[in-house]
């Protein structure tokens, strides 16, 4: 089907069908858009974001009556 004929075809429609193929041809664009492509990660990108205390493993106080 060529565009006039199409374009004809689309022209002949009631109101409300026009704006139904103009949300379908809206959604059809997007949908066939190039994606991003993502960007790979790297090992150890957070490093030295966050500092461990010394005494992480060390029993807390508050539990030593449970231990």
């Amino acid at each position: 089907m060529s565009d006039a004929m199409l374009y004809a075809e689309i022209g002949s429609l009631p109101d409300n069908l026009k704006a139904e193929i103009a949300d379908f041809v809206g959604y059809l664009k997007q949908k066939h858009q190039p994606k991003k492509k993502i960007k790979e990660r790297q090992v150890g990108g957070l490093k030295g974001t966050f500092v461990m205390s010394p005494d992480f493993d060390e029993p807390m106080e508050e539990f030593k009556d449970y231990m």
